[in-house]
């Protein structure tokens, strides 16, 4: 049983959001400062392409290195595989392109771990996810 809270995961979700816009607005100053405003439907599909490949790069890559991306760190939430050891480049990258379809899909893959038994994703059940909650550290 997943003892991650709904609460918690939330909040969470609510902060990287924060986190992640701002990870995006300044690779939109970049984009602009390379290739100017998107004004044609070319320009502004190349944007959403280099937005989603930013955001993808951010989240594989601390779910790669450590299981945690800065929201995950402050609300103690980790990302493991079955395993127990943080995902592979193949797993990661697999769980945002299905992460991304469900966003677009109404969030249809978060919802799906309301009702999940093990309260898993669906991007993480079909990657060999799972998120799990750290103890909290002692301070002496």
């Amino acid at each position: 049983m997943n003892s991650i809270s709904l609460f918690k995961r939330v909040a969470s979700m609510l902060y990287e959001s924060i986190l992640l816009f701002a990870i995006l607005f300044v690779a939109g100053i970049v984009y602009r400062a390379v290739l100017g405003d998107p004004h044609s439907s070319f320009q502004q599909h190349l944007l959403f392409i280099y937005s989603w490949l930013i955001g993808g790069f951010y989240f594989i890559y601390c779910w790669v290195k450590s299981g945690q991306t800065l929201a995950m760190q402050t609300w103690r939430i980790k990302l493991l595989g079955f395993d127990g050891k943080t995902l592979s480049l193949g797993q990661a990258v697999r769980r945002y392109v299905i992460a991304s379809f469900s966003l677009m899909f109404f969030g249809l893959g978060f919802i799906w771990a309301l009702f999940d038994r093990e309260g898993l994703y669906l991007h993480d059940r079909l990657t060999g996810g799972i998120l799990v909650t750290l103890p909290k550290k002692q301070i002496d």
